[in-house]
């Protein structure tokens, strides 16, 4: 697997001439029909694996006080994120692009993850500038990296060990040509050590995590021809940026 690194180092090689880059594209993309067709073939018998389960527990639920059944049952069920967020990684750059309104957008994103920590005590606020222009963008994959990016603060947050405020903050606001998205929450913070691989695939911090959700996050925004940057102090918490170019929306 490509390391983020990786590609940005492949991309300056396209750039170098027409016959590089040609090359360098039909190797990228058949690493990722070969990633794609394992991922189909491991998935497939593996929810067979985990409708059989659902099947066992419905009909003998004695089963759920087995000693490693509860083990078995969290190890598919990782096992199939992994290759669900597999195959988003490697379907990141694929986007089906659609112009939208970006106030209305970002509002009903902040709303929506805003109805997810009800039942928490977390503090949320959210400030949109008004007059944002529209913007060209994979809705639903733009969505799914905001949300991660929110979710992820959301896990950072109750991690705290110490008592107080726990707060996010979601922010959007153009400057020049870019549009900036930050979502900031003042969680444990992250390592200066850790901070320049956290991009990078299969490279976790998180307790049960895949590795996978900020590689695709990167990926996506990427695709968009934008970039995504984070900062980090440990024990204040963490800030994302999203940054997406609006040239072509003026």
């Amino acid at each position: 697997m490509f390391s983020a690194t990786d590609y940005d180092n492949l991309q300056q090689i396209m750039e170098e001439s027409t016959q590089k880059r040609e090359l360098l594209t039909r190797l990228l993309e058949s690493h990722k029909m070969e990633v794609s067709a394992i991922s189909h073939e491991i998935r497939n018998p593996l929810t067979l694996v985990y409708s059989t389960l659902q099947l066992i527990e419905a009909q003998h639920p004695e089963v759920l006080s087995f000693r490693y059944w509860n083990t078995m049952r969290q190890d598919i069920e990782y096992m199939t994120q992994l290759l669900e967020e597999l195959s988003s990684y490697n379907n990141g750059e694929k986007l089906f692009l659609t112009k939208i309104d970006t106030d209305t957008y970002l509002k009903s994103l902040a709303l929506s993850f805003a109805s997810s920590i009800l039942d928490t005590e977390i503090e949320f606020t959210s400030r949109i500038a008004s007059g944002l222009p529209s913007i060209t963008i994979d809705t639903v994959k733009l969505k799914q990296t905001l949300l991660n990016l929110l979710g992820n603060a959301k896990d950072a947050v109750l991690s705290r060990t110490n008592s107080g405020r726990q707060s996010i903050r979601f922010d959007a606001e153009r400057k020049d040509k870019f549009i900036h998205i930050t979502i900031t929450d003042n969680g444990p913070g992250i390592a200066s050590n850790d901070i320049h691989s956290i991009f990078d695939p299969f490279v976790t911090y998180k307790k049960n995590g895949t590795g996978l959700g900020l590689a695709i996050a990167r990926r996506i925004i990427t695709a968009h021809n934008g970039f995504i940057q984070v900062e980090s102090t440990l024990g204040i918490g963490s800030t994302f940026t999203v940054t997406l170019p609006v040239e072509q929306n003026p």
